[in-house]
């Protein structure tokens, strides 16, 4: 198993180059915050609008299949997990109410409005479960892929850089903007390191093949504990050796050294991009609100 391929949740995506590749890194966190923000008080259309938006975005700019299944998957099998769970539990509204007249004398319903849509057995979906379903499926895919598209067509130094663009008026307020974005890019390199290091691990223990039924589960804590001594020892390896590389080039102090992070420029299809931005609020704010 190659967690680099089977894991790409937070990895930058090299080849192919996409045309999300080539939006300004600053234009594509307006609309990460978008993504993030829409669903806040959004009736149940707005959000399945959001879900089927960003699926819409992953096929049109013809992400390999490979990644996108690896990706959106999991994340929609656990989706619709918590829609069904939600969807056929009870949704906590226990009333009960007795019928005052006989019933020969109960007048017919005005509407065909009904609060219980569908019930079999011991299952039943009213309203509000369904309500309730809908908006905990869709946030939880919205939020995650989201997020995880923005780090698959977007690269480390892009975000270092569009960040330091943004965040750069904070500097009159003495924060230290270039070593908190200096640390931000170190973490995100680090992540493949993580995973190459569990990787590693994981395919030692495997290569022994250890009987964890004669073992027993005291012996199997203390394996599983000295895997995870070992990983955290080599993470603390990698991180000094980060350390030193950066001390023998020189590099001592962000504000004594010029980091350029990423060349940004706004091109036609940024500004395309930012068009279509507020387009996508007008439609949020006219028609999204929650009913």
């Amino acid at each position: 198993m190659d967690l680099l391929r089977s894991l790409p949740i937070g990895l930058y995506l090299e080849q192919p180059f996409t045309w999300m590749h080539h939006l300004d890194s600053r234009v594509k966190m307006f609309w990460l915050t978008s993504f993030l923000i829409a669903p806040l008080l959004a009736n149940p259309f707005c959000r399945l609008g959001l879900s089927s938006l960003l699926i819409i975005i992953t096929l049109t700019a013809r992400i390999p299949w490979r990644v996108w299944r690896q990706q959106m998957g999991w994340l929609l099998m656990i989706a619709c997990f918590a829609f069904l769970m939600t969807a056929t539990f009870p949704d906590g509204m226990a009333i009960e109410h007795q019928i005052r007249l006989p019933q020969e004398f109960s007048l017919p319903q005005p509407t065909d409005y009904r609060y219980v849509i569908w019930s079999g057995g011991p299952v039943t979906i009213t309203r509000r479960s369904l309500d309730l379903a809908i908006r905990i499926s869709t946030t939880l895919f919205t939020l995650v892929y989201s997020s995880s598209l923005f780090l698959l067509t977007t690269a480390p130094e892009e975000i270092t850089a569009g960040l330091e663009s943004l965040i750069k008026p904070l500097r009159r307020l003495n924060v230290p903007v270039t070593e908190i974005l200096l640390t931000l890019t170190l973490s995100l390199r680090f992540i493949p390191l993580v995973l190459e290091e569990v990787q590693n691990l994981a395919r030692s223990i495997r290569t022994r093949a250890i009987n964890w039924k004669k073992l027993g589960l005291n012996r199997s804590l203390q394996v599983w504990l000295m895997v995870a001594e070992k990983l955290l020892e080599n993470l603390l390896l990698r991180a000094e050796q980060i350390a030193s590389a950066m001390t023998v080039r020189g590099f001592t102090s962000p504000n004594e050294h010029q980091v350029e992070w990423h060349q940004l420029r706004i091109r036609w299809c940024d500004w395309l991009a930012l068009a279509s931005l507020l387009v996508f609020w007008g439609v949020r704010l006219t028609w999204g609100w929650k009913i």
